[in-house]
This record gives structure tokens, C-alpha cells and sequence, in this order.
């Protein structure tokens, strides 16, 4: 470029100079950069050949860009060097500035390496710049560096350059306009990096949104269109729980309209005797099966799911909760457990249930409390403490010793006689005569019998008390906070509605009616109550003539 003494020329070059960077920095994409840069150096600078190396995110440069020659640019571009041939080639040679030229003496040595390269032929130099064919220069492009030195910056790509149109070295001017185009070059290549980015990211961004959208219109209409009940209440604050939003279905199954919904929280809605389980309820993943209240006063079965929703930026914000009818699920289970624990034909507790309600109100003997006065009977052959109830230490003023954690302990009347006491009584009720009635009229008549005499006897008892069929035509009734004489008055009472006559398979029968009164207290089993009950109805029975065991 021999332009030093013709200053005119140089304005020229200059002008050509500026047109060139302003069509680098318009360029539409990447692409059209890198191709603007390369052409820019052939059109402005006066050389032959240009070719744009640029640095790949795994360091090594590819031939993104060439200019100059269509059949070498065929042939090498996409080509790549690796990183540590490129470090070696700007290492080597003579450095002008940032600029790195390698004369053909020296070159020979980067032949067979790497890099991507073309190879033009012509005659040896003639004087001392005239450019050689093998020689080689190099424009390395550096990002703008934090004051804005372009040698402060990461090395983001390399311009090779060949074939100067007027065959000579460049000198001072051609060389300081080769670095300034290369820095100016490094700019447009990173801001077009920088908006090829920004507009891979805005298309991320457009797609991430739209699949938001689509995401949370699949989710509005599972929520709006699930079958069953939905809803999502407010997490944390002084809203914490409170309904947001429901679905249909949740609406339907409560017989309340969602504007009515939000009013709520599922602790305002649900059962007195099922708030223990909700506040149990884990809030993420926690399940529970509780009652529901409906608008008519009413209660229904649900199972309750919680799922956290959370905010990107805020964490936890709403409780997304699955609420599922099993009304009749629980029905059924109710009926198989009511099977289970009560007689088939009255409708009673059965003998199980009995036993299971009377072991509930005792508490045994062995208890630690016995455990050290046994200890210390066998120590030291005397007692240790009085027994009054099981818990109680009258040793030396010793507070009450209570075992069995609040446990209020069952006692019962001392002796034969009324002493005010009141206890649980155990009636135990056997029918007379009713072994003839099944062998004269049929085990139908009996049954009609058994259904009455259970009738009878519950509507004799206070509400609170148990009427069970032990087996057969035997009866018990478990009542509590009973004295003697009002465990005497209530067999009286019973005896004298069962020898009604009953109606049976058309006809009119009676039977009697033995009780037996046993007490229950804590240190007893329920089969040593009842057995105690038993002997006593044994006793009652044989002490009345037989005559009299049945009227009628």
C-alpha cells in the first residue's frame, strides 16, 4: 500500500476506510459481519486476499469468512486450526504493534501445521519489501477490553491477509490502518455476537412464554374441568388459608357457589371432630380423610391431597388441594365395621364389642406402680404403702402416683349394701322360658322374641349405656355412674318390659327374664366382670321358683 507521499491518496483510503466500518456495523447478522470484514480489507486496504479466522467456544479458530479468490474460499472456509498452531503462528515473526508478519524465511516451518491456509505462487523478491507469495500477515481482533484497549480483551477471531496490489510490505500507513480496521472489526464481530445473542434469547424467551401459556391454559382447564373437587387456598400471611379460587365440581359437592367459596378456609368448612386431622395435615403432600360441610347443614366424606405451588422468586405462595368424594367408600366401611361389631339379627353389640368397651374402662394391676410394692414386699417383708386406689402412695405424705396417665379409675359399691358408691354395673340378662317357644312355634317366632326383648331393653336404658347380645338369649347392659339400688331398680325395670307379651308369627308369647348385677373395677379383665355377672344371674335364677322365672 504505498500511499505515505500522496497525502490525497490516503483521504481516499480513509473515506473507503469509513464507508467500510459503517457497512460492518450494519450488517443484519453474524454472517453478514464476518463476510463485511473480509471484503472490507480486499475493497479498502489494497489487498488481494482476506480471510476472518474466528475463535469457536472450544478455543480452536474456523475459517468463518474469506474474500478475494472463490476457489480458495471453496476450499478452505469452515476448515479449523487448533488453538495451540494459532498461539505458535502469533508468537513467532516480526510484531508490528498488534499486527504479526511472518516473512517466507521463517515460514517454511508452518507448512504442514493446522491452520487452514492457501498457497499462491510467483517470483522471488526483487528488493528488500517486496512481498514474497509465502509470506504471512496477521491481524489478530481482541473484544474491547475494560478501558477500552482492544489488547485488554479476549482474542476473538484473527484476519489473514495476501497478495498487497501493490506487491510491496505495508509500511507505517498501511500497517496502523491493517489494526485500526481490526479493532474496529473486533467491535462489529462482538456486537453482532451480542445481538445474535439477544436474538437467540429473545426467541427462547418467546418460546419459554408461549409454552407458559399453553402450560397454564392446560392447567386452567384441569383445574376448571376435573371431576372431581379442586381448589387453591392462600399460603402464609394473615390469609393463610383461605380459598382463592374452586372448581365446579368442589362447588357441587359442597352445594356452595364459588363466590360463597372464597369467604372460606377448609378449617371454617370442615367437622368439629376432624379439625385435629386437617391442622395435622402436611401442607406439601399431606393427605387426610375428613367430613366436609355442605350449605344444607349437612357432611360429606373427602380426601384431601395438598400440593405446594411456588413462586420462582418468592418461594411457597398457594396450596393446591385435591378434595375427592368418598362418601361411599366410607359408607361401606362404616357397614362392614357396624358387621363386624354388632349382632346380625337385633342390631346389638355383638360380644366382641362388648368386651372391647368394658377392657376400655378398666386398667389391670400390673402396673409399675404394683411392680415396686412387690419389689419391696419381697425386700423387706412388709408392705410398702396401703393400696386405696392403683396409683395412690399414702408413704410419708408422697403425692399420688397416677400410672395410667388420667386414667379415671372404675370402682364399685363395697359390700351388699348401698353405700353411695356408683360404679359400672353389669347386667347380665338371661331369657326363661325361651327354649320352649323355639321348640313350639319355630326358630322364626324365636327371633321375633330376640328382636323384641333387644328393643325393649334399649329403650329401657339411658342414653350412654350398652346393650349387647352376648350369645344367644343371654343380654348384657353395661351401666355406668349406677349405685346398688339403682342397679336393683333398673332389673327390676327391664325384667318387667321383657315379660310383656311379645306378638310372634301371629300369636301372642311371653318369656321371662334372670339378671345377674356384677361390678366392674379396675384389676378385673372383662371376662372376670362378666363372669361375675354371670354366676350372679346363675344365682338369682336358681333362687326364684320356676314358676315365677316366666309370667304368663
Amino acid at each position: 500500500m504505498e500511499t505515505e507521499s500522496e497525502p490525497y491518496v490516503r483521504l481516499a483510503s480513509l473515506r473507503q476506510l469509513h464507508q467500510v466500518m459503517a457497512d460492518m456495523n450494519t450488517a443484519r447478522s453474524l454472517a453478514d459481519t464476518l463476510q463485511t470484514v473480509a471484503e472490507g480489507v480486499v475493497a479498502a486496504l489494497g489487498y488481494e486476499l482476506a480471510c476472518v479466522n474466528l475463535v469457536r467456544p472450544d478455543g480452536d479458530l474456523v475459517v468463518a469468512a474469506f474474500a478475494g479468490n472463490p476457489a480458495a474460499e471453496a476450499l478452505i472456509t469452515g476448515r479449523v486450526g487448533s488453538r495451540e498452531s494459532w498461539e505458535r503462528r502469533l508468537g513467532m515473526g516480526e510484531h508490528w504493534g498488534d499486527l504479526v508478519f511472518i516473512p517466507h524465511t521463517e515460514g517454511w516451518v508452518l507448512d504442514d501445521d493446522d491452520v487452514p491456509q492457501w498457497y499462491t505462487d510467483g517470483p522471488a523478491p526483487r528488493f528488500e519489501d517486496e512481498w514474497h507469495p509465502s509470506d504471512r500477515l496477521f491481524a489478530p481482533m481482541y473484544a474491547p477490553g475494560p478501558q477500552g484497549s482492544a489488547a485488554c480483551g479476549e482474542l476473538i477471531g484473527v484476519l489473514s491477509v495476501d497478495r498487497p496490489r501493490n506487491g510491496r510490505r505495508p509500511g507505517a500507513w498501511g500497517r496502523e490502518a491493517l489494526q485500526m480496521y481490526a479493532f474496529q472489526a473486533a467491535i462489529a464481530i462482538s456486537n453482532a455476537r451480542l445481538r445474535a445473542n439477544m436474538q437467540r434469547a429473545l426467541v427462547r424467551l418467546e418460546r419459554e412464554q408461549q409454552a407458559l401459556r399453553a402450560s397454564e391454559e392446560s392447567f386452567r382447564q384441569a383445574f376448571e374441568y376435573a371431576p372431581s373437587g379442586m381448589a387453591i387456598a392462600e399460603m402464609g400471611g394473615d390469609q393463610h388459608g383461605r380459598i382463592l379460587r374452586t372448581n365446579d365440581a368442589l362447588c357441587r359437592l359442597l352445594g356452595r357457589p364459588a363466590s360463597a367459596m372464597r369467604r372460606y378456609s377448609f378449617s371454617d368448612l370442615v367437622h368439629p371432630e376432624d379439625i385435629g386431622t386437617l391442622l395435622r395435615t402436611s401442607a406439601e403432600g399431606g393427605r387426610a380423610e375428613l367430613r366436609l360441610g355442605r350449605r344444607d347443614g349437612t357432611y360429606v366424606w373427602v380426601s384431601l391431597r395438598n400440593s405446594v405451588v411456588a413462586d420462582a422468586a418468592d418461594g411457597p405462595r398457594f396450596l393446591l388441594t385435591h378434595v375427592e368424594d368418598i362418601e361411599e367408600r366410607k359408607r361401606r366401611e362404616l357397614q362392614l365395621a357396624h358387621r363386624a361389631s354388632h349382632d346380625s339379627l337385633t342390631g346389638l353389640p355383638n360380644s366382641a364389642e362388648l368386651r372391647s368397651r368394658l377392657s376400655a374402662r378398666l386398667c389391670q394391676r400390673t402396673t409399675p406402680h404394683a411392680a415396686v410394692a412387690e419389689s419391696h414386699d419381697a425386700a423387706y417383708g412388709h408392705p410398702a404403702f396401703d393400696v386405696v386406689g392403683p396409683g395412690f402412695d399414702f408413704r410419708q405424705g408422697a403425692e399420688p402416683y397416677d400410672a395410667f396417665d388420667h386414667h379415671v379409675h372404675t370402682v364399685a359399691p363395697d359390700g351388699d349394701h348401698d353405700d353411695g358408691t356408683k360404679g359400672l354395673a353389669v347386667l347380665f340378662c338371661d331369657l326363661d322360658g325361651f327354649k320352649s317357644i323355639n321348640d313350639r312355634f319355630g326358630h322364626n317366632a324365636g327371633d321375633a322374641v330376640l328382636i323384641e326383648v333387644a328393643r325393649r331393653l334399649s329403650n329401657g336404658v339411658r342414653d350412654g349405656d350398652t346393650v349387647a347380645r352376648l350369645g344367644g338369649d343371654e343380654f348384657v347392659i353395661l351401666a355406668d355412674g349406677l349405685g346398688r339400688a339403682d342397679a336393683q331398680d333398673l332389673a327390676v325395670r327391664l325384667r318387667n318390659e321383657i315379660i310383656q307379651p311379645i306378638r310372634a308369627e301371629g300369636r301372642a308369647v311371653r318369656v321371662g327374664a334372670s339378671f345377674g348385677i356384677g361390678w366392674a373395677h379396675c384389676g378385673m379383665t372383662a371376662d372376670e366382670v362378666l363372669k361375675s355377672a354371670d354366676e350372679r344371674m346363675y344365682v338369682e335364677k336358681r333362687s326364684r321358683p320356676k314358676q315365677h322365672r316366666r309370667a304368663g
